[in-house]
């Protein structure tokens, strides 16, 4: 594979998480089949691949842990007949879910554009699942 190719490929494996924002899970999907189809064809391509899945299991993680921290909020509202309903909470965490999807935007379009330049970039508060 050409150094143009890998440098493409990688770009593209990044820029494959966007596929989450059109079918559930395609987040990880897309890389994942790209990572496959690629790995041994070059090793710039399998760490950008490894790096891409494990950033987006990651993302997944914390934003189900996220979404459990919402639980007690739901249930104390249908409990208590949605008198008191927890309106500071709701949007706290909504906020932060908000944030959350802002920064991976940006940091995926970040990562897609150092791997076409042909640089390594290793995304922040990720768990290596993969390794």
């Amino acid at each position: 594979m050409s150094l143009q190719n890998e440098n493409n490929t990688a770009f593209l494996l990044h820029l494959s998480a966007f596929f989450g924002y059109i079918f559930p899970f395609g987040a990880i999907v897309g890389p994942l089949v790209i990572w496959e189809l690629n790995k041994r064809k070059s090793d710039f391509v399998d760490s950008n691949g490894k790096e891409a899945i494990n950033f987006n299991l990651s993302y997944l993680l914390y934003t189900f842990v996220l979404g459990l921290s919402a639980v007690p909020l739901v249930l104390r509202t249908i409990f208590n007949d949605f008198h008191h309903l927890d309106l500071f909470g709701m949007i706290s965490i909504g906020s932060i879910v908000g944030v959350l999807a802002i920064i991976k935007f940006i940091l995926i379009i970040y990562a897609a554009i150092k791997a076409n330049q042909g640089e390594m970039y290793h995304y922040p508060l990720t768990i290596k699942f993969i390794k």
